[in-house]
């Protein structure tokens, strides 16, 4: 008895080039931490994103937030403000550096970060002396933030910003490369990302000079010297050869899986916007979102779980959007300056499978099951 494949919400997608660099590695006996396809990756990624950009190429994008916030000088003490609809590696390492995350909601628009909660939030921390040390804002499931009132804001009260584009490889925002609209931008190749390199991350600066204090740091802050000689505490947090020549094999096809993720926010939409309990994330004028992962808002947190259980009990992966780190029993005590936005989104919004590899099939699959709550 034939029984069906497991439909997964977004899994790794290889493009054919991936062995061949990988094999290289092993055939010239690089597989450390330092080789032609790290320096070949990050050449890569610079040349994608543009804008005068200095790439160093990491082992994960959580390593590439705390290097940023170590690069800015965030300590014990410190207050570092954080949009709170996010995964909590945005947050984590706030918490490594000694330092206290101060949560900030999200506007309708993007679902990311409020500008306008943003500016009350410093007034407010300024007036109580402490005064913000660093902005993370993230470009949610692929969406841009509004980075010009974002950076406006962080100019105003000079403060920099950390630019979390771990789920925005390949989205634009008026023309512009995400993750190179701030002081500091990072990338994620996780496995579940729009590229992948297994594990692996990349900080993105427009200073030459902060991108080789990022590589310093990120290989155990060793000092040059004949010996073992260490002035800074370090971190090994450099990319492999190996993964790197997976990267480099996988920046062939990002344009491919950019188009092949839009063209499933497509067929979610034509077939599920005429409902009235369900609706999409628009892109609003000058924003271009890769749809790392497609999202629905249902009108009700009951609709939202029946189409979820519906889809498991097919075996097809969904999961309800983020839940707001401010709700996160781990940061319960932290301060937050909400509206209610991130937690009505976490009641009733879902990611749908979005790889790029599903198939016609799969999508009309995933589309039978969906209706089963919709056509009554």
């Amino acid at each position: 008895m034939l029984t069906k494949t497991k439909i997964y919400l977004s899994s790794p997608h290889m493009g054919g080039s991936e062995q061949k660099f990988v094999s290289n590695a092993f055939d010239t006996n690089w597989i450390a931490p330092l080789g032609p396809h790290v320096d070949g990756f990050e050449k890569d990624i610079q040349e994608y994103l543009g804008n005068n950009t200095h790439v160093a190429v990491l082992s994960s994008g959580t390593a590439a937030i705390h290097l940023a916030l170590q690069l800015l000088g965030v300590s014990t003490g410190d207050e570092v403000l954080c949009q709170s609809f996010t995964f909590s590696a945005s947050a984590n390492p706030i918490i490594y550096q000694g330092a206290t995350p101060v949560f900030i909601d999200s506007e309708v628009d993007t679902w990311n970060m409020s500008p306008e909660l943003l500016e009350t939030a410093i007034i407010d921390r300024i007036q109580n002396y402490k005064k913000p040390k660093a902005i993370i804002a993230v470009h949610l499931y692929g969406m841009p933030y509004k980075a010009n009132e974002i950076n406006a804001i962080a100019k105003k009260y000079d403060i920099p910003v950390v630019e979390d584009s771990a789920e925005a490889f390949g989205s634009k925002y008026h023309g512009f490369s995400c993750g190179s609209l701030s002081d500091i931008g990072i990338l994620s190749f996780n496995g579940n990302k729009i590229i992948t390199t297994s594990g692996g991350g990349a900080l993105i600066t427009h200073n030459e000079d902060l991108k080789n204090k990022a590589v310093f740091l990120a290989t155990q802050a060793r000092d040059a010297a004949p010996h073992y000689e260490h002035s800074k505490i370090g971190f090994n947090y450099r990319m492999s050869n190996v993964l790197a020549g997976i990267g480099r094999g996988q920046m062939e096809v990002l344009d491919n899986h950019v188009a092949a993720r839009r063209e499933n926010y497509n067929f979610y939409k034509k077939y599920l916007s005429k409902y009235p309990s369900i609706s999409f994330l628009e892109e609003p004028e000058g924003f271009f979102s890769n749809r790392w992962l497609t999202c629905i808002k249902t009108d009700s947190y009951a609709l939202r779980e029946q189409i979820r259980l519906d889809l498991l009990e097919d075996d097809i992966e969904s999961r309800p959007l983020w839940k707001p780190m401010h709700l996160q029993p781990v940061f319960k005590e932290c301060m937050h300056f909400t509206d209610g936005t991130s937690e009505s989104l976490f009641e009733k919004g879902l990611c749908l499978p979005s790889g790029s590899n599903l198939t016609p099939d799969d999508l009309e699959r995933i589309l039978k099951t969906i209706l089963k709550n919709l056509n009554l």
